[in-house]
């Protein structure tokens, strides 16, 4: 019975469910009272004091049923509850509307968290009573906003000091704060798999989120985004590092533009920061992944291994995986170096001084998007030819294979011409084995000449045989 009246209240109106817990509760004598969700309790009518297993009928009150409409206010905040006419044990039952605690909200992570109150095996006065208590449900919101899920960030000021380690923010706090739009923050949300790398450049911040790296830059802070479920925290590591000291070291030489004038903004070191970080993991996986491959494409070409193969297959789709990953960040690159405008609002700090470039005057952060593009462009080459060789390398395995496949082929072609001549002799054989009078039985040389005969026609047969694959063969 425990299981099956909070299914039945779930799906059924509240009348028709208490008519179905009374049909249900025929065959149950031992529980005088029971608890629904929301405090609804419902007393044994059957159980009386006389005679415990007496049953009698029910009356028209029992099923009638008084709540406020639908769309009334107090309808979400208002359950039904059982409340005797009389004492227990009498026939005379109201179904009546009291109000319970109102709701409160819980967060989304606890959906499919109800808790029913009651116990499903009343054995003791104490159980019993408290069955008959009534207990609010805990109801989450369902209606509750995606916007009002948290995101963990990391928050560097701009001297590079730490100001908010592992902070949770809403998405609307983030929106309100950044000036952006919530479309904007799916792409450093890590609930989104798959996801393409991009840069966004919007009016007070830009997004990254390339590889490893989920961060918003701002003119005077950088709010870096945890990955969950991400393997790269050395690499992450090693960024936070990298982060630090960029933004410590403003104003020295270190922090020059690349054509050597005046130091960059900070918005402009701290996206160095990501894309040095970006380019070295990139550099690093592909040097691993092109030893790894050489040394197999080396043991490929001295000996043709089954398990060699297996590899030879998964690093393919390793390679094919990472070359895609590589093709991703560099088109993410280019579609901003094909936007003046973009390039153009990606100074922050001269918007935040009332002094926006024009969109033609973007040189400095141009530079620094096409020297990590030239970088990036080198491993997707470093990558392609990696590819490259184990494709050709798979050309000559399978042309070994074939060869010697057609090898296992021409020599089972050979074993069938040598039975074909066999065959023909035994041909010869079979006729002079027969149970019949030939009339050479009693001859000197008969055995001799037919022996002969046999093995000539065998051998001329399997002669001209071979010539003639020989011949074919040569025609190929």
């Amino acid at each position: 019975m425990n299981g099956l009246l909070p299914r039945l209240l779930s799906s059924h109106s509240p009348t028709s469910a208490l008519r179905s817990c009374v049909v249900a509760a025929r065959g149950a004598v031992s529980h005088p009272v029971w608890s629904l969700p929301g405090g609804l309790s419902v007393a044994d009518p059957w159980r009386s004091a006389a005679s415990p297993l007496s049953r009698p009928r029910l009356s028209a009150s029992f099923c009638n049923v008084t709540r406020p409409p639908r769309h009334s206010p107090s309808y979400s905040s208002s359950l039904p509850h059982l409340r005797p006419s009389g004492t227990l044990g009498t026939t005379a039952y109201r179904l009546t509307t009291v109000p319970s605690a109102a709701p409160h909200r819980r967060p989304l992570s606890n959906l499919g968290k109800t808790r029913y109150s009651g116990r499903t095996s009343p054995e003791t006065g104490k159980d019993r009573q408290a069955l008959t208590e009534s207990r609010p449900v805990s109801v989450p919101n369902l209606g509750a906003p995606l916007n009002d899920l948290k995101l963990r960030c990391t928050i560097f000021d701009q001297q590079g000091n730490v100001t908010t380690i592992a902070g949770e923010f809403s998405k609307s706090e983030l929106c309100a704060q950044h000036g952006l739009q919530v479309r904007d923050l799916r792409k450093i949300d890590s609930l989104y798999v798959n996801q393409l790398p991009a840069i966004l450049v919007r009016k007070e911040a830009i997004l990254v989120n390339i590889s490893h790296i989920r961060a918003l830059i701002k003119a005077d802070m950088v709010v870096l985004f945890d990955s969950f479920g991400s393997t790269d925290s050395y690499n992450q590591s090693i960024f936070v590092y990298d982060l630090q000291e960029k933004l410590r070291l403003a104003g020295s030489s270190n922090s020059a533009g690349k054509s050597g004038g005046p130091p960059l903004p900070f918005e402009f070191r701290a996206l160095e920061s990501v894309l040095v970080s970006v380019v070295s993991t990139l550099q690093d996986e592909v040097q691993v992944v092109s030893n790894l491959v050489t040394n197999l494409l080396a043991h490929l070409e001295e000996h043709i291994d089954r398990h060699k193969l297996k590899e030879l297959l998964q690093y393919s789709k390793r390679m094919a995986k990472f070359e895609q990953k590589v093709l991703n960040i560099r088109d993410a690159i280019v579609e901003v170096l094909e936007q003046d405008e973009d390039l153009a609002a990606m100074y922050l700090t001269s918007k935040l001084k009332d002094r926006p470039r024009e969109t033609n005057d973007h040189e400095e952060v141009e530079l620094l998007l096409e020297t990590y593009l030239k970088q990036v462009e080198e491993t997707a080459n470093i990558i392609s030819a990696l590819s490259t060789n184990m494709r050709s390398t798979e050309d000559i395995v399978n042309i070994m294979l074939d060869s010697q496949r057609n090898s296992f082929m021409l020599l089972e072609l050979q074993v069938n011409i040598g039975m074909f001549g066999l065959t023909a002799g035994a041909l010869v054989a079979g006729i002079f084995g027969m149970n019949l009078a030939n009339h050479h039985e009693a001859h000197p040389f008969a055995f001799i000449m037919v022996s002969t005969a046999i093995f000539t026609i065998a051998a001329a047969l399997i002669l001209l045989s071979v010539r003639r694959m020989r011949r074919l063969l040569r025609k190929i």
